[in-house]
């Protein structure tokens, strides 16, 4: 593990005021051996070289620091620079850490594997990866979920996973973890939950951020060889937190790096339609799904139905380590609407001829928020975490495409024909 993540890490799994493992007692064998068996890996050098080994050969890392110069003109301010893990295998951040739990619950002995997935990305890595190592997968997805990306859903019933669909509560992230957790309860011993986030109960944040330090070891290296010093701001999206702790770790120690949490500002601040945790103030102490942290919850403890155009930021939760970051000063969190997102999407598209997914833009919408005041002598780098083949849907509605709405039109047209 990174130093930064070691001294982020405690042995009973807290961040300051958040973290633990709040677990029902048929848990706690399935969360003791995971607690071993994590540990044991990080002094196996065989586990590393398969890994390291997949990560290069399979997966395609290490993935670019791409200058993005025509951005940077665009805003005459700082230089921006765009860590690209679009480019992964599966095109998300999500590979990096669905590789490495695959491989841990093969250690272990389990021929099953369970995830959750909100925008379908971790669901894909998770599919992939054990199509790859040869586990089986199921999946639990939202309904409403399934119904913004289903290309995502797709592709992992075409890798061999079965998925399932949860029809109660908001439909989306929270309740397709609850969903896992009830099938882990009645299966553990042959069966690793392959959580896709930085969140849940110890160990689950610690060994979700050792797997995603990849992306900032390898930016940090990036940016030292090709400006010769660290950048002066690092931007990520941030749903749970894995891509964000994923690219925050190795800058962490160097306090003149300002590290920038974006999340789903929705419709707006009091709008009771985002998922904007931290940067709203709206967030409130509490324990669900096996950990403390700060939730979007009434008065009375229940969860609130969250929003954003990117499936996979509406997570009622945060990482318990952003949560002690973001109380400590050392991670500065803000929120972007979806309608700064729609507008810088179609900024870095026709400026830098990329295509980033709507989680990942909500980090470009913050730092073009934040560049007006920068100047010619600072560095940006925005962490791009996947890709957005799987959002043309919403983009197109977004964007009100009338092209495309015809397009889809005639497409249903013909599949209705075809079946007569």
């Amino acid at each position: 593990m990174s130093a930064a993540a070691e001294a982020l890490v405690k042995d009973d799994g807290y961040y300051g005021n958040y973290g633990g493992s709040f677990i029902p007692e048929i848990l706690v064998p399935a969360f003791a051996e995971i607690k071993e068996y994590f540990e044991a890996i990080k002094q196996d050098e065989a586990f590393w070289q398969e890994y390291c080994s997949l990560l290069a050969d399979y997966s395609g890392r290490p993935t670019p620091l791409t200058y993005a110069d025509r951005l940077t003109e665009y805003f005459g301010r700082a230089k921006i620079y765009i860590k690209r893990e679009d480019l992964n295998h599966t095109g998300a951040h999500k590979l990096n850490n669905a590789l490495g739990q695959v491989l841990l619950a093969k250690k272990m002995g389990k021929t099953r594997v369970i995830a959750e997935t909100g925008a379908g990305q971790h669901g894909v890595a998770t599919a992939t990866a054990a199509a790859k190592l040869g586990l089986s997968a199921t999946i639990y997805m939202g309904r409403e979920d399934m119904e913004r990306q289903y290309s995502n859903v797709f592709w992992m019933k075409r890798l061999g996973a079965e998925v399932i669909a949860v029809d109660y509560g908001s439909r989306t992230l929270k309740d397709a973890i609850n969903e896992a957790l009830r099938d882990w309860v009645s299966s553990f011993e042959t069966t690793h939950y392959v959580l896709g986030t930085a969140s849940g109960a110890h160990p689950f944040p610690a060994i979700v951020s050792y797997f995603q330090a990849v992306i900032g070891i390898e930016a940090k290296e990036q940016i030292l060889r090709v400006e010769g010093r660290l950048p002066s701001w690092v931007y990520a999206c941030v749903g749970g937190g894995s891509n964000a702790l994923g690219v925050f770790q190795a800058f962490y120690p160097h306090e003149n790096v300002g590290l920038v949490g974006v999340e789903a500002g929705g419709q707006g601040k009091g709008s009771g339609r985002h998922a904007a945790r931290i940067a709203y103030g709206e967030g409130k102490a509490g324990v669900a799904q096996g950990f403390k942290t700060l939730f979007l919850q009434n008065n009375d403890g229940q969860m609130n139905d969250t929003y954003s155009l990117a499936a996979g930021l509406d997570y009622v939760g945060v990482s318990p380590i952003l949560a002690d970051l973001s109380e400590r000063g050392r991670v500065r969190f803000t929120a972007a609407t979806d309608t700064e997102v729609v507008e810088a999407l179609e900024i870095i598209m026709k400026t830098e001829g990329l295509i980033p997914a709507l989680e990942s833009t909500h980090a470009f919408a913050g730092a073009f928020n934040d560049i007006t005041e920068s100047s010619g002598s600072d560095i940006f780098i925005i962490n791009m975490s996947g890709r957005g083949d799987k959002d043309i849907f919403n983009v197109a509605e977004g964007l009100h495409d009338d092209e495309w709405k015809a397009f889809i039109r005639r497409k249903a047209r013909q599949f209705e024909n075809s079946a007569r």
